[in-house]
């Protein structure tokens, strides 16, 4: 049993407002038409229909103000209004909350505060959400129908495993929709994976084996006391590479195929830096940070190269 109206804190307590609104969890707003009315067509129209002249006619009066009873609970319609709101009066509310984004862009279509559905649509895909709740940002712009948003959702669910575990929302995916973003990941993983089979990528990039120095002691005044594959999988010009090369390359691949992004490159390349400096080789130790950082930069564009030519096929009407 809801307990009595109230009413909330300022900028919403003005007592030279002309009107109330009724959250739905019964928080009253006491706000000004004028502000509500210059934003949103829906408001404009709803305070222009003159009040009937009966007083039989059951609308809810308090304190001398007619009492609006929505369908938004308090967080949502605190944030609402504040968009609506002079900045001087009140400061944009913060949708770092992905929920909040949501339940926010849904009140402003309905009540057609475009510039305030556009601020919504923006928080969504703001990328501290995105790195974190990425399939549950695909699904919200989805279910709005926002198809760039949906779009860049979808690339960053590539940061998350094939299958998904469970995540809030899940419910509002179809299996339709469910099986093309699953779809679209293999493709993803699929054509990232692909590179492993021809390296021309990396040779054409670095020319010669000159240029790979890092991968050998060709150059250096040390024997590389690492060890060396036989054959070896991931042969660059005509470097005998060292292992750990090799464990790289095939390490990296494989977790390409169920996260096919950046980040998994970028993990795995810490991880062997990390492992190459431990063992104190004199030949790869010193060069193994720079090397592999620009090995990183040419992996990473080719990786974002072959995503991008992959589709993701949903419907969006």
């Amino acid at each position: 049993m809801l307990e009595d109206p109230t009413y909330a804190a300022a900028p919403f307590d003005h007592a030279q407002a002309d009107i109330i609104l009724r959250s739905s969890d019964n928080i009253d707003f006491r706000v000004f038409k004028l502000f509500l009315s210059l934003v949103s067509p829906f408001f404009e129209t709803l305070f222009n229909i003159p009040q009937p002249a009966d007083e039989n006619v059951d609308q809810e009066v308090k304190d001398g103000l007619a009492v609006i009873s929505v369908a938004e609970d308090r967080k949502t319609l605190d944030a609402l209004l504040r968009f609506c709101y002079p900045c001087t009066l009140a400061d944009d509310p913060n949708l770092e909350v992905l929920k909040d984004a949501k339940d926010v862009l849904e009140a402003a279509r309905k009540y057609s505060l475009d510039v305030i559905e556009k601020k919504a649509r923006q928080a969504i895909v703001n990328p501290k959400i995105l790195e974190v709740e990425p399939l549950r940002c695909f699904v919200i712009a989805h279910r709005g129908r926002l198809r760039e948003e949906t779009l860049l959702a979808a690339r960053y669910t590539l940061t998350q495993p094939l299958i998904p575990s469970w995540f809030q929302e899940i419910d509002l995916l179809s299996a339709t929709d469910l099986l093309s973003l699953l779809t679209y990941h293999k493709k993803c993983g699929d054509a990232v994976y692909a590179l492993r089979r021809d390296l021309s990528w990396i040779t054409s990039r670095y020319g010669s084996s000159q240029a790979c120095s890092w991968l050998s002691d060709r150059n250096s005044q040390y024997s590389c006391g690492c060890s060396k594959p036989n054959p070896s999988r991931h042969k660059l010009f005509d470097l005998s590479h060292p292992q750990w090369w090799d464990d790289f390359m095939v390490e990296t691949f494989a977790a390409l195929r169920d996260k096919p992004c950046k980040e998994t490159v970028q993990a795995s390349a810490e991880k062997t830096v990390q492992n190459v400096k431990g063992r104190n080789c004199r030949v790869c130790a010193p060069q193994v940070t720079e090397g592999m950082r620009d090995f990183l930069d040419l992996f990473t564009r080719k990786i974002e190269e072959a995503v991008s030519q992959i589709e993701l096929e949903l419907d969006f009407e």
